[in-house]
């Protein structure tokens, strides 16, 4: 994994660049799960890559330290490794609130178009786990900006707070593509049902979906709730999001 510094309110960040084959083209920002930028994160960032995109993947937990110093230790896919992770990494989660997130997206996105290579037109998101509701405020901020949020196997999209992510909704000018994990306690029903009503209550064009069996994680393959079915589902309605909305009259197969 390679990675690169951006600017952020508090100085730098690290993050994982990864270029289309051509080097050039519609930009796409990564807001990666609790566990970290890692290995895991930039193989996707470099498949969607692959589709045409340049991506970029900050590190959000920038104030808490370095990659290598937020990020995990163990083989996440042993028994109780990743639930071990967790319960050291959940304080961190709670401290990126959202008076701190909403200015570091900020920074994301100018980052993201300060990139040699990255064309002059609209961006795309995507987040994980709580990067799902970092890719929703950066839909709900930038509306001028952004025109593609998927957000996957997401936690806390609904809550009863003010700032809850969903309640920006009415601002954002995006195409959505939700998939969200199955019975899973930070995303439940109710959760998802607002979810959709908010999303037709301001005439978004969305799709949000909880995908049958696969469990809270399912995209990530470096750990032991990766669930493959799941998260090529995933993979497929992330590009056919990004291809209509980045590259229109393109076809999806070609990138």
């Amino acid at each position: 994994m390679e990675l690169t510094e951006i600017a952020v309110p508090t100085g730098t960040a690290q993050a994982h660049l990864a270029r289309p084959p051509a080097g050039a083209g519609p930009g796409v920002l990564f807001f990666m799960d609790a566990i970290g930028l890692r290995p895991q994160i930039a193989a996707m960032c470099d498949r969607i890559a692959s589709w045409g995109y340049v991506v970029l993947a900050p590190n959000v937990f920038h104030r808490e330290g370095d990659v290598d110093a937020v990020g995990p230790h163990r083989d996440l896919t042993e028994p109780g490794a990743r639930e071990e992770f967790f319960a050291a990494a959940m304080p961190r989660v709670g401290r990126l609130t959202a008076d701190l997130a909403v200015p570091d997206i900020a920074a994301y996105v100018a980052a993201l178009r300060g990139l040699e290579g990255v064309d002059a037109g609209p961006i795309g998101v995507t987040g994980y786990c709580m990067g799902a509701r970092l890719a929703v405020r950066a839909a709900t901020g930038h509306p001028g900006d952004v025109v593609a949020c998927g957000g996957f196997h997401g936690g806390g999209l609904v809550t009863d707070e003010p700032d809850s992510p969903h309640a920006g909704l009415g601002s954002a000018r995006a195409a959505f593509v939700f998939g969200h994990a199955d019975h899973d306690g930070s995303m439940p029903p109710e959760a998802v049902a607002t979810l959709g009503a908010t999303l037709e209550q301001h005439g978004l064009e969305a799709t949000n979906e909880v995908y049958a069996g696969a469990p809270h994680g399912y995209t990530m393959a470096d750990t032991a709730m990766y669930d493959e079915a799941a998260a090529e589902r995933h993979f497929a309605a992330l590009q056919q999001l990004l291809a209509r909305t980045l590259r229109p009259g393109s076809s999806p197969a070609v990138w």
